[in-house]
């Protein structure tokens, strides 16, 4: 999940289980929390059409939608889960530097991490790289919690009815108060899915280089986000220990990068 401020960034990488997504929330089995994720993902969808919040024609939805398309079938060649996922993608007008990702394949992007930042293709492929691969690692199971999905489910259709999109709202706070997971675990996961989002974005043919670039360009704006307080209260590694790690695969990951062109 990628933010703008501490205070977004524990909201929503909190209540959507550290890394906005609700893949940490349930120790449910693939099939019920993949079902229970599509429901949940429905129940979002409907209330962003409702405040005419889904977007579905601008130019950032047409191309985060060219992305998403052209990953999906490398990162269906990776799942493991033993569950076939039902990939579907929203993107959601709002200003936050945001996306995040729902069990089965659920992958929800805010335009503002895209038009803030002015991603590239290959950056906003890095991103999906990210989300995608906490789902197709299943994150889930590794939490516990086998009702806090059905809560999730409740307080989210709440806040999203109750709030427009862009602000969490209390309700938000209180899920991430009540869901969030130890710290070190989350980061650690969230490095699992920065290393994996590499590989895969690299497999679709992006170079992995993007990776680095969106991190910096996020440093550029994130304030004190490599702070020494900041690195211990987020449930997310700091901008340059993402950077830091991401380069350690990189070399990795560009020789994945240069197989791929070959084949295209």
């Amino acid at each position: 999940m990628f933010n703008k401020k501490i205070l977004m960034g524990m909201i929503i990488a909190s209540s959507l289980s550290g890394c906005s997504t609700v893949a940490e929330l349930t120790g449910q089995d693939s099939a019920t929390l993949n079902l229970n994720a599509a429901q949940d993902y429905k129940l979002l969808v409907d209330d962003a059409k409702a405040q005419k919040a889904l977007d579905t024609t601008s130019a950032t939805y047409k191309r985060v939608n060219a992305v998403f398309l052209k990953m999906k079938p490398f990162a269906d060649q990776v799942n493991q889960t033993g569950q076939k996922f039902d990939w579907q993608l929203s993107v959601l007008r709002s200003d936050e530097l945001n996306a995040f990702v729902m069990p089965g394949g659920k992958v929800v992007f805010f335009t503002g991490i895209v038009n803030t930042l002015k991603l590239t293709d290959a950056e906003i492929a890095a991103i999906m790289g990210h989300e995608m691969t906490h789902a197709l690692e299943e994150h889930s199971k590794s939490a516990a919690g086998a009702t806090a999905l059905t809560d999730f489910a409740v307080k989210m259709g709440k806040t999203y009815a109750g709030d427009k999109l862009g602000s969490m709202g209390t309700q938000a706070l209180d899920i991430g108060s009540k869901y969030g997971v130890g710290l070190p675990y989350s980061r650690n996961l969230e490095s699992k899915a920065d290393r994996g989002g590499l590989m895969l974005m690299a497999k679709a043919g992006y170079n992995p280089d993007a990776a680095i670039t969106v991190w910096q360009k996020m440093n550029k704006i994130d304030g004190g986000a490599n702070n020494g307080v900041s690195k211990f209260t987020s449930t997310h590694p700091s901008n340059n220990d993402r950077i830091s790690d991401l380069n350690k695969s990189l070399a990795e990951a560009k020789v994945v990068y240069q197989s791929s062109k070959k084949t295209t």
